[in-house]
């Protein structure tokens, strides 16, 4: 019974390996390559698949999402003989599962080596500062060349990113004092032109006061001139409307003559004809009102004489 026993259970056991052999579960996004005695048969896409175990084997499991691969620094030169060092990344997907078994060994390393090639290709028709500011060209130029050779291996590559271009130390020096020089050339422009506006707005300020200043001085002159045509006015008026006789005409005109000698360079000054007309008739004025005074004869004439003294002082 014993040896039954044990023939059953290798049995049993042999059975299980070979269910297990027969069910092949392949996850989402991913594929497998079966051979036959060494043989491509068919690819196993995801889901429940049955193969013949012992017969079918499992060359390669390929995971069909995108792939990001990072290249380490790759020293490349330049046009202008200028090593630098640029890192990239590339994204990649499997397309075809067969293809990328069997089309290439190593699909990981071609695109690697590819890439490498591609970058030295580009980048030696560029010199420095082209190669640190065409990135998006650098990029576009290296896709088209990855995308045509890998797509013989079922591969798509969909981007290619340079993440770092680093030039030589003295490059970076060189190019560090030459930022410094454009960032202060352009805060001198800026404060020049600070200084210039200011000094512009300075000048409207005092030219729109200097002309607001005249307009207000013109304004208040001719209020001035008018205030004082009007006060001649009224007092023409009212003159006129007084109707005055010679003698007060007189009397007005010898008040004036005191004001037209005030100041230091009145030293000639000319006296109308008609004053002496009109002093004659103020005299007699006086002359008169003295005798219907009631004095003495010599009080008139002291009085008259008195008239005189004052009379010429001012004349003179």
């Amino acid at each position: 019974m014993e040896p039954v026993i044990i023939v059953l259970i290798i049995l049993v056991v042999l059975v299980f390996i070979a269910l297990i052999k027969t069910i092949q579960v392949i996850p989402q996004a991913s594929a497998a390559i079966v051979e036959r005695f060494g043989r491509y048969t068919r690819t196993l896409n995801a889901g429940l698949n049955i193969v013949v175990p012992f017969i079918d084997t499992i060359r390669n499991r390929i995971d069909l999402r995108e792939q990001v691969v990072p290249f380490p620094p790759q020293p490349v030169i330049t046009q202008d003989n200028l090593v630098v060092n640029i890192d990239t990344v590339i994204y990649y997907q499997v397309t075809d599962a067969r293809a990328a078994t069997y089309e290439v060994a190593s699909y990981i390393q071609a695109i690697e080596q590819l890439t490498v090639t591609t970058l030295r290709n580009i980048i030696g028709g560029m010199d420095l500062e082209r190669t640190l500011t065409s990135r998006e060209e650098i990029n576009a130029a290296l896709r088209g060349v990855l995308d045509e050779a890998t797509g013989k291996w079922g591969i798509r590559v969909n981007r290619v990113e340079l993440k770092a271009i680093e030039p030589p130390t003295s490059i970076q020096d060189s190019m560090e004092k030459q930022m410094r020089a454009d960032r202060d050339k352009r805060a001198a422009i800026l404060t020049a032109e600070g200084t210039r506006q200011a000094a512009i707005l300075t000048a409207e300020g005092e030219k729109q006061s200097q002309i607001l200043r005249a307009e207000g001085e013109a304004k208040a002159a001719a209020l001035r001139a008018e205030g004082e045509a009007q006060a001649v006015r009224t007092v023409f008026e009212a003159i006129h409307a007084g109707d005055p006789d010679q003698k007060l005409l007189s009397y007005q005109y010898l008040q004036m003559l005191p004001k037209i000698a005030e100041g230091d360079a009145n030293k000639l000054w000319i006296v109308p004809s008609e004053i002496g007309d009109a002093l004659k008739g103020l005299s007699g004025a006086m002359g008169n009102l003295g005798g219907l005074g009631g004095g003495s004869g010599a009080s008139g004439n002291g009085g008259g004489t008195g008239a005189e003294r004052r009379e010429k002082p001012s004349i003179d």
